[in-house]
C-alpha cells in the first residue's frame, strides 16, 4: 500500500536544502516568499545580523481587495520592492522557499524585479 505524499513536507525538505547555501548579507539580502492558500508574504531578511529590513503582505492595509491570488502576489511584490528600495537596497537573493516558480511567486518576483530589485 502506498503512502500520500505530503507536499507540504516535501516543500519544507526543499527549503532546508537551499537555505544551508543561500543566505542574505547587508550587501544582498535575501527577499524571502511566504504562500499559503488566502495570502501571500514577502520580506527582504538580513540573515547576518537577524533583521528584516522590508516586508509586506497581502494582508497589510491597502490590500483589502486582494487575496491569494496573482494580482496580489504582483502588488506585495511592487509594494516590498519599493519598501527595500526606499531603505537603499537594490539587490537581493531570491529565496523562493521551496515553492515552485511560477503562479504566484513568478508574479511576485517579475513584479519585484519591474519595480527596482535586482535578482
Amino acid at each position: 500500500m502506498f503512502k500520500k505524499q505530503d507536499k507540504n513536507k516535501a516543500r519544507q525538505k526543499r527549503h532546508l536544502r537551499v537555505r544551508n547555501r543561500v543566505s542574505g548579507t547587508p550587501e544582498r539580502p535575501r527577499l524571502n516568499v511566504f504562500r499559503s492558500l488566502s495570502n501571500i508574504y514577502a520580506q527582504v531578511i538580513d540573515d547576518v545580523n537577524g533583521v528584516t529590513i522590508a516586508a509586506a503582505s497581502s494582508k497589510d492595509k491597502g490590500f483589502e481587495n486582494y487575496g491569494g491570488n496573482a494580482e496580489a502576489a504582483k502588488a506585495v511584490g511592487t509594494a516590498v520592492a519599493k519598501s527595500a528600495v526606499a531603505k537603499g537596497i537594490t539587490e537581493v537573493v531570491f529565496d523562493r522557499s521551496g515553492y515552485v516558480y511560477h503562479g504566484r511567486i513568478a508574479a511576485l518576483a517579475d513584479a519585484a524585479r519591474e519595480a527596482g530589485l535586482k535578482f
